[in-house]
């Protein structure tokens, strides 16, 4: 475990969303928020806490208005952002298509204003599957509704039974950020749970990852500021299935950038 400073790191995660609760959890017409724990014990394992951040609901019955996203930007030292629903394909000004699945538009808001409040602070954001998407979108980008339904590839990115066993290739280009942080390789194992994927690349991004068939599966800012997005799960390479991409060195890269932004 690295050494411990003077104030730890304390990193935000987004939550997902459940308005309809299964009747033996009990919550009859509630909302819960809640995090899947790989996410949360991935960086702990390296000596940060992490807290998940509740939304702030301008138009909702609960309202605490008294605290707000820059609360949440000025407290914590980087922002990662879980996967989860689809995107509101009107927020990159598309209609929504059959193959769309659930989406939650609040969600969507509150994550949109949590990113651009953390990249205005220089704050460093890491986005996991829908994550990554969002990025995309938020730069000003697109996203292929269906990735087969829009005639991107012809294989599927998920699995209903396999789940996070469903795996394919990477291919990593060549001297990029991500390239010389996994040592120099072109080539790497990930899992894959989606169905939705980048169409046009947002502005101020550079796409250092794609699977075998050509869909997008790593984002990189070409700012000074951390920002990233991945669209497989790398909190999921536990280390059981040793052909998968080691998730760590992700991991410590976007703490390092934490630290260092809270250094300055």
């Amino acid at each position: 475990m690295p050494p411990r400073s003077a104030r730890q790191l304390l990193i935000g995660l987004s939550p997902r969303l459940l308005r309809s609760v299964p009747a033996e959890l009990g919550f009859r017409g509630k909302t819960l928020q809640y995090l899947e724990q790989s996410v949360a014990h991935w960086v702990m394992s390296l000596g940060a806490p992490i807290v998940m951040i509740p939304t702030v609901e301008r138009e909702s019955v609960i309202r605490r208005s008294d605290v707000d996203v820059p609360d949440y930007v000025a407290a914590l030292d980087g922002l990662i952002l879980q996967g989860g629903a689809d995107i509101d394909p009107r927020l990159y000004g598309e209609a929504p298509s059959p193959q769309l699945g659930a989406v939650d538009p609040v969600r969507d808001r509150f994550e949109l204003d949590l990113l651009r409040g953390f990249i205005a602070a220089g704050k460093p954001v890491l986005g996991i599957c829908r994550g990554m998407q969002l990025i995309n979108v938020a730069c000003g980008g697109s996203l292929h509704q269906d990735l087969v339904a829009d005639g991107a590839t012809a294989s599927h990115h998920n699995h209903a039974d396999a789940y996070d066993h469903h795996v394919h290739g990477l291919n990593i280009q060549p001297e990029s950020w991500f390239s010389q942080l996994y040592g120099g390789i072109t080539r790497g194992r990930v899992n894959s749970i989606h169905h939705q994927g980048v169409e046009r690349r947002g502005t101020g991004l550079t796409i250092e990852a794609t699977s075998e068939d050509g869909v997008v599966e790593l984002i990189h800012g070409t700012g000074s500021n951390f920002l990233v997005g991945v669209q497989w799960h790398p909190e999921f390479h536990d280390g059981s299935d040793p052909g998968l991409l080691p998730a760590d060195p992700l991991m410590r890269a976007f703490l390092d950038a934490a630290e260092q932004r809270r250094r300055q």
